[in-house]
């Protein structure tokens, strides 16, 4: 599966910004996403995760009550709602597909190396 990212931009703190992520080539709903992101000089980082059925996602204690993922699979997109925005989210934003069959629990889901595909990447830069 081939993954679009979309949305970045600059925000202000305390704004919004909602990040798109578009799948193309295979069965889109069979896959579990996140998203994840690496700032300047540091390692990439989880955001959020949800099933491929949906349910409850996982969410980063540093982004949880101020962002939301959710999907569609009819649309074959993954969506990053941002709210409250600081400058520490700032960095590049990455989408990420998992095959059936993965360990689908913490700490698994969590780690990068349990997601198969990926996309390129959007900047969200959040100006203070």
């Amino acid at each position: 599966v081939q993954l679009q990212a979309s949305g970045g931009g600059l925000v202000q703190a305390g704004g919004s910004r909602t990040l798109s992520c578009a799948a193309s080539g295979r069965t889109f709903s069979v896959y579990a996403v996140a998203w994840f992101r690496q700032a300047p000089g540091k390692e990439r980082e989880f955001v959020t995760a949800l099933a491929r059925s949906g349910g409850t996602p996982y969410y980063a204690s540093s982004v949880r009550g101020r962002f939301t993922i959710s999907r569609d699979n009819a649309k074959n997109t993954v969506y990053l709602q941002m709210n409250s925005l600081k400058p520490e989210d700032t960095a590049g934003y990455y989408c990420a597909a998992s095959s059936p069959g993965r360990r689908w629990y913490p700490p698994y889901v969590m780690r990068s190396d349990e997601y198969d595909f990926w996309g390129q990447g959007t900047l969200v830069t959040v100006s203070s």
